[in-house]
């Protein structure tokens, strides 16, 4: 096992593998990172159909929620029980959605592994080797980071450096000219790192960093629009904040990442916009204030209700619903009949003469 195994090496070897398949098939990086983002945001449906319908759920209680912090601003016990009754008795949930984000956080930090480390994550190479010819570059005075390790030893192969190619076998060093030959997309670069420069050089890196931002911006937006909640306070902040923290990874790993980010932006936004047909934000809000209202009836003329989880007959999902006193009492009947029945099917199944002779003896 690696010996600089750590959370992003635990993260990126299995994405590894995914972008080594997908090189096999098409071998020019740029496309397989376009191709492997694809399959990512493809494979992440599920969870921001979810997100996108918790989201469009929650916008619903914006309103309640301004009127408690409003009226409790002085009180912060007090607006705090009122928030926690909103979640039992309504089912807010401010932590919903939550999910998909970390998912792509986790996805991220894979990314980033792979794209450090192409030569190791994707192809395999042994750390020894690597770590090897690190040491035959640090001998030329060859200067070089842990980001950029794997560009330099593939700038000195193709070179034909030999103190640096005999530390690899024949395969590896196949390997490594064939994906020096194939890591350009239009020209640039992605295993080099963007500098805050505008160098010549350094220019065309600096195209996907700023794509990765302006993007991010707009499907940012996009999905805030998407879900019916309006920006304010730390959403805004959030908002501008992300961008920013993105600024410094384009800044601060290989171009590869910032390509990734872009098309992860594109496809997230076209997805959004898809869902949002699904699962409409005002149609959402104006359900949930609907069953708000008719529970505050229900509480007026003074019939309580209970939240339980039930499976939806059409999409066979387990969700929660809100039933009357009454409807539980019908149903504890019904679940004690059913006990019943089976607890005393055997004797109900037995001919009465049989069990006087039973109680006889």
């Amino acid at each position: 096992m690696d010996r600089d195994m750590n959370i992003l090496y635990i993260l990126g070897v299995p994405l590894g593998y995914v972008m080594e398949w997908i090189y096999n098939l098409i071998p020019n990086y740029g496309w397989d990172i376009i191709i492997f983002t694809i399959v990512i945001r493809l494979l992440s449906i599920p969870l921001q159909l979810n997100q996108q319908k918790s989201m469009a759920k929650m916008s619903a209680f914006q309103p309640m929620i301004a009127d408690i912090q409003k009226k409790y601003k002085d009180k912060p016990e007090k607006q705090q029980e009122e928030l926690m009754k909103l979640q039992q008795e309504y089912g807010y949930k401010p932590t919903a959605g939550c999910m998909p984000m970390l998912v792509n956080f986790l996805v991220m930090f894979g990314v980033i592994e792979v794209v450090y480390r192409p030569l190791q994550r994707i192809f395999h190479i042994g750390a020894e080797a690597i770590t090897a010819a690190g040491d035959a570059m640090t001998a030329l005075g060859i200067s070089f980071t842990q980001v950029t390790r794997d560009t330099n030893i593939i700038a000195q192969v193709l070179a034909g450096e030999s103190t640096v190619t005999s530390v690899f076998t024949a395969d590896q060093l196949n390997t490594i000219t064939e994906f020096g030959q194939h890591m350009d997309f239009f020209g640039i670069d992605l295993t080099r790192v963007p500098q805050y420069s505008l160098a010549a050089d350094n220019l065309p890196l600096l195209i996907f960093p700023i794509l990765a931002v302006v993007t991010m911006f707009i499907s940012t937006h996009i999905s805030m629009k998407a879900s019916g909640q309006e920006m304010q306070g730390s959403m805004k902040l959030t908002m501008y904040m992300m961008p920013l923290m993105y600024v410094f990874f384009c800044f601060t790993v290989p171009c590869a990442f910032s390509l990734y980010y872009v098309i992860s932006n594109i496809v997230m936004t076209v997805q959004t916009q898809v869902m949002r047909k699904i699962y409409d934000p005002e149609k959402m809000k104006e359900q949930v204030k609907a069953e708000i209202a008719s529970r505050r009836k229900e509480e007026k003329r003074g019939v309580k209700s209970t939240t339980i989880k039930v499976q939806d007959e059409k999409t066979g999902e387990v969700v929660e619903k809100n039933i009357s006193a009454s409807e539980m009492n019908k149903r504890r009947l019904e679940y004690a009949r059913q006990q019943d029945a089976e607890r005393y099917k055997d004797e109900r199944t037995v001919p009465l003469s049989e069990l006087q002779n039973k109680k006889e003896d």
